[in-house]
């Protein structure tokens, strides 16, 4: 039988930290959304239609960085406080590239590194069901 590689990432619209599961540690990698407060600030200034589009394509372009990412994995636990999590689970839903993946989103605080790896480890452990999309919210 196959092992599984699976992976959790805690995130909101601003960083990403991804926590590989496997049986040593690991450390935890983690991606940033281009689109600062500064910037959303300065372009609000000018503009609340151009600061919305400058923010969903800086947000667009983070979720494809995850999405590279994912596709490497057979199952996926997507969790963290804000929306961003069901944002990144919509637009991977629309790609027929993510459909064998098993993808799980669930609600959480934000967390410590220790508190982060201890939750994909005990989420993630010993998890062989079929693999399909799974908005669990």
């Amino acid at each position: 039988m196959k092992t599984l590689k699976k992976i959790g990432i805690w995130m909101d619209h601003s960083n990403a930290y991804i926590i590989e599961f496997s049986s040593e540690v690991k450390e935890t990698k983690t991606i940033s959304s281009d689109f600062t407060f500064q910037e959303k600030e300065e372009t609000l200034q000018r503009s609340e239609s151009e600061m919305h589009n400058k923010e969903q394509h800086k947000h667009a372009t983070y979720y494809k960085k995850l999405a590279a990412i994912i596709k490497n994995f057979d199952e996926v636990l997507l969790f963290g406080p804000t929306d961003a999590k069901v944002e990144l689970f919509n637009s991977l839903k629309e790609s027929h590239s993510f459909d064998k993946i098993k993808i799980e989103v669930k609600n959480t605080d934000k967390m410590s590194d220790n508190e982060l790896h201890s939750f994909v480890r005990d989420y993630l452990k010993g998890r062989n069901s079929p693999c399909k999309l799974a908005k669990n919210i």
